[in-house]
Parts: C-alpha cells; sequence; structure tokens
C-alpha cells in the first residue's frame, strides 16, 4: 500500500518528529496539513509551518500551512475545516503535537501542569473529536497517537507525575476510541521511541551527551510509515515501539538513525 494521494493532518509538525514524518510521507506523494504555532522563525529553534510546507513540496507531497494553537479548541475545529475545504477530506490524523516538564510534583506549577495536559491529553482528544467524522468516511483511515505504552509502574510516575499523567492521557485515548471505533474501520494506535530521539525537547531538557547518543526523528517517521500503510482493520488498539515496527520490517541496523553512530542509543522512557 502506499499514502499517494492521502491527506494527513499532523498537530507540531514544524519540527522534529512531526516534521520527519511529514517529509516521509511527502516521498509517497501524500497530501500534508503542517499545523503549529511557529509562523515566523524561532530565535533558538529550527522550522516554521512554512518552511516545511517548502519541504514537503519538494519532497513530491502537497501541503497546507495551517497556524494552531492545540489548547484552543475553536481554533482545532477552523483547522480541521481548512483542511478538508482544501483537501476534500482526512485520511489520518497524526496526534503528535506534546508539551514536556520532568519535574517533581512540588516543583511542578500549576501552569505548566495545565499546559501539558491542555497539549497533551486534551489536544489529542479535541483533534480526534474535530477530525472522526471525516475519518469514517474516508478509506483505510487511521489515528496514531505518539504516545507510551501504559506500563503502570510507581518508577515511571515519582519523579514526574504530571508529565506521566498527561502522556498516559494520550495513551488511554487509544485504548478507548480503537474499541469504540473498532467496528468502523477505523484504527487508533499509539507508537513510542524505543530510544530518546534527538528533539529540542531532549536538546533542552538533557544533558548533551544524551542527544548526542539519541536516534534521529526520522526512525519514528519510518515507523509511523510503515504503521499507517497497514490495512486499518488489521490492528487497533495496539501500543508499537518504533524499533519492533521496523525489524517487523526488515530493518536491523540503525546505525544510520544515530546522531553519532559510535554510541549506544539510550532506551527512553516508559520502556522495560
Amino acid at each position: 500500500m502506499s499514502l499517494a494521494g492521502k491527506t494527513i493532518f499532523i498537530t507540531g509538525s514544524s519540527r522534529g518528529i512531526g516534521r520527519a514524518m511529514a517529509l516521509r510521507f511527502a516521498q509517497d506523494g501524500a497530501n500534508l496539513v503542517i499545523t503549529g504555532k511557529t509562523e515566523t522563525p524561532h530565535p533558538k529553534l529550527e522550522g516554521t509551518i512554512h518552511s516545511v510546507v517548502d519541504e514537503v513540496r519538494q519532497a513530491g507531497g502537497q501541503a497546507l500551512a495551517v497556524p494552531l494553537n492545540v489548547r484552543e479548541g475553536e481554533a482545532i475545529v477552523s483547522a480541521v475545516h481548512r483542511a478538508v475545504d482544501h483537501f476534500g477530506g482526512i485520511d489520518i490524523l497524526v496526534n503528535n503535537a506534546s508539551a514536556i516538564s520532568l519535574t517533581p510534583t512540588i516543583e511542578t506549577t500549576l501552569k505548566r501542569f495545565d499546559l501539558m495536559m491542555d497539549v497533551n491529553v486534551r489536544a489529542t482528544f479535541a483533534c480526534s473529536q474535530a477530525c472522526i467524522p471525516h475519518l469514517l468516511k474516508a478509506q483505510n483511515a487511521h489515528i496514531l497517537n505518539i504516545s507510551p505504552p501504559l506500563n503502570m509502574q510507581k518508577k515511571w510516575f515519582k519523579d514526574h507525575v504530571a508529565y506521566t499523567y498527561s502522556k498516559y492521557g494520550m495513551s488511554v485515548c487509544t485504548l478507548g476510541m480503537s474499541a469504540e471505533f473498532a467496528d468502523q474501520g477505523l484504527a487508533v494506535n499509539s507508537l513510542w521511541p524505543a530510544t530518546t530521539i534527538a528533539t529540542a525537547a531532549v536538546k533542552y531538557n538533557f544533558p548533551t551527551h544524551i542527544y548526542a547518543a539519541s536516534r534521529k526523528p526520522s526512525v519514528m517517521a519510518d515507523a509511523a510509515y510503515a504503521i499507517l500503510i497497514k490495512k486499518s482493520t488489521a490492528a487497533t488498539g495496539q501500543f508499537y515501539l518504533d524499533e519492533e515496527v521496523l525489524l517487523e520490517n526488515g530493518i536491523s541496523d540503525f546505525s544510520h538513525y544515530m546522531v553519532d553512530p559510535s554510541l549506544k542509543p539510550i532506551p527512553d522512557f516508559y520502556i522495560d
């Protein structure tokens, strides 16, 4: 199967994993809805929704830039309407936008707590809710949430309960919506990295040696592609790890995904 002609709505796609996915899907000739808050260049962070649109077109796809703050419900509905008006429908939703604060309880301000809950859980629910009526009209429709397996061990909560709570909330959406819409042919799955990924979040929240020992966002993009070209009736409610997906698809050498191939990759959170 191919993503040619499929319309794919990706949240948080101006950089990092979202951008990498957009460029991978564009190679098939997909239609990409590039969303995010960054419309003009950021002093520290590379990429805007407009620069990614240009890259998508150069890679062989079609693209629409839609400014979007996923904390605003009405803006989500408007963005989905713009995508449908422009491309005629939506085939795939990738809930990639995320906020992170690896802080313990006392150090997590309510402002930061609300940000993580809004961007991670609420936006996943709201974007899914807005897209589902259109997805149910599509052939081979998918929702892919960038969220971890529900590994309910104390160690994943004790140092950053708020962040884990918010990311697990995304995974609960996978669990519930996959069952709710299974009979209607809509696949709802989660994808999570087996190792740390070289994104801005890792660059600015962790020591430099962790970034160097991370894999590039393209590893997640290749894994997402492998999931989304499957028949939607073949698997739903799954919590995939990028490495396992790629191994199942015949990729065993991951050195080209490494920022520094001489280093051993560091396992990500929520992976035993």
